[in-house]
């Protein structure tokens, strides 16, 4: 919990929850904000996402002022705009009270739950790198929550289990003091598997961290600097592939004994838009996201010297992909679909 609430001196800090709900459709709420910014500082975010992403449903909420701060008593920490607000509490709990019905036409109240963190024995992805004064930190709250939600939104065919139920959300943040020039994300979660990576390019360095966890915990591993980072061109111990072009992501990461292959593609057409934080504000369409990836996870195990072995495989379907700012062509451009 302790890297999950505000962190007030940072430069940007952001919140993501991404939601699979009843019908198989996806809901990522942002709330995000760059308090010296000049234009669009405080950004709330609702897209609804159902299979087919020209029919997607999605507000950009520049509001006046995000309230972040610590709690009292059971409460962790609060945050509150006008519209609406989320409470994080010391059990994990989160509560979700956004209604923007009658100004942006949507509502949105759940409760998560349950809590499933980073790994059984790691709560955060960076491990003790987050102690650190990195330039910029990812935090990843819950893998997987139930959350016991209702939606409204207003002149929208909006499915009956959609309305009203429980869905699925993973929690995210991230802050920092500095800015990434280029970044992806990918994430998927079936049952108890999981894939969540995160990282890109910032101050001259490309870094990536991972969590992985297998059909076979026995194959659950993790992923961070210093063998997921390349700086002044070299990485002994990382590959990294990506095309906007195809719609493809490939990320390799390896230690002496165990090694990880990521390959992770969506469909053209199926990339929506978001805004994304940068010094002066949120520029509107710097990233663009898929909610229908197909990611392909290799593990290989290997002896002291001995080749690489395969040991291990998992696929997802419905996955998400992110590429965001220089690994995203398109940026600023006024179409929403890609």
């Amino acid at each position: 919990m302790q890297h999950y609430k505000p962190h007030s001196g940072s430069t940007f800090e952001g919140y993501y929850s991404k939601f699979r709900m009843p019908s198989g459709a996806h809901l990522a709420l942002i709330i995000c904000s760059v308090p010296g910014a000049k234009e669009r500082p405080h950004n709330i975010t609702f897209t609804y996402v159902p299979e087919d992403v020209t029919k997607c449903f999605q507000r950009e909420v520049f509001v006046d002022k995000i309230d972040m701060f610590n709690g009292e008593g059971d409460v962790a920490f609060e945050q509150h705009w006008k519209g609406g607000y989320v409470k994080v509490y010391n059990d994990n709990k989160t509560e979700y009270r956004i209604d923007h019905l009658e100004d942006e036409g949507f509502s949105f109240t759940g409760t998560t739950t349950s809590h499933t963190p980073w790994m059984p024995d790691m709560d955060t992805p960076e491990g003790a790198l987050v102690y650190l004064p990195l330039p910029l930190h990812w935090h990843v709250h819950s893998v997987a929550s139930d959350c016991e939600f209702e939606m409204k939104i207003n002149n929208y065919d909006l499915p009956e289990e959609d309305k009203k139920g429980v869905a699925s959300v993973h929690q995210e943040k991230n802050w920092a003091n500095s800015f990434p020039s280029a970044h992806h994300w990918v994430q998927a979660r079936d049952g108890d598997r999981g894939i969540c990576i995160a990282g890109g390019e910032i101050l001259g360095m490309e870094a990536y961290l991972l969590g992985y966890h297998a059909s076979d915990p026995k194959y659950n591993m993790t992923f961070r600097p210093p063998y997921a980072v390349k700086a002044a061109g070299i990485a002994p111990f990382m590959s990294v592939n990506h095309s906007w072009d195809t719609r493809t992501f490939e990320l390799s990461l390896q230690s002496f004994t165990q090694k990880i292959v990521v390959t992770a593609r969506a469909p053209i057409g199926q990339f929506f838009t978001l805004s994304s934080p940068f010094p002066d504000g949120h520029r509107l369409n710097f990233l663009a996201e898929s909610f229908r990836a197909t990611i392909n996870v290799k593990v290989y195990h290997a002896g002291v010297l001995g080749p690489w072995e395969f040991v291990h495989e998992d696929n997802f379907e419905n996955g998400s992909l992110e590429f965001g700012a220089g690994y995203y062509p398109p940026a600023g451009k006024e179409e929403r679909f890609y």
